[in-house]
């Protein structure tokens, strides 16, 4: 499947990109390209893109990855939304997940007394200096004389 991505070129703190398209499983940093479409330089914001080449390669079934699909909406090449480059991260919607506010603890009504808190169980104390019990059933002994 053919895909248009960017493809960095340039020196150490000095980049710009290619704007190509390619083989989908091919790298991304380097290898062979079906065509080049233009070049965008972050550094001093110039970019040059072929509008009517990328339409024509869409056309055929290649898909934009998402920064140049917002190049191509920005140039007002093709219409669209601007998709968003950086996703939520999981970790943090397992820890804290999002409830409406229907969810929401119940408000005690006017009318009504406020409930009492249930009183919880709480656990047997835990001594923390007692000393292991220590057993040697099982244990063949004779191995352990020699040394």
């Amino acid at each position: 499947m053919l895909t248009i991505r960017l493809q960095r070129k340039g020196k150490k703190n000095q980049p710009f990109f290619k704007i190509i398209v390619t083989e989908e499983k091919r790298s991304s940093t380097g290898g062979r390209f079906v065509e080049e479409l233009g070049f965008y330089n972050p550094l001093t914001k110039e970019r040059s893109l072929k509008g009517d080449r990328a339409k024509y390669w869409m056309s055929v079934g290649a898909k934009p990855s998402d920064t140049v699909y917002n190049m191509l909406v920005t140039e007002s090449i093709i219409e669209g939304k601007k998709r968003p480059q950086h996703k939520k991260s999981k970790k943090k919607q397992l820890i804290e997940p999002e409830r409406p506010e229907a969810e929401a603890a119940p408000q005690p009504k006017a009318d009504q007394p406020p409930a009492e808190a249930p009183v919880a169980e709480t656990p047997p104390p835990i001594a923390l200096n007692e000393p292991k019990k220590e057993t040697t059933e099982g244990i063949d002994p004779s191995p352990l004389q020699g040394r």
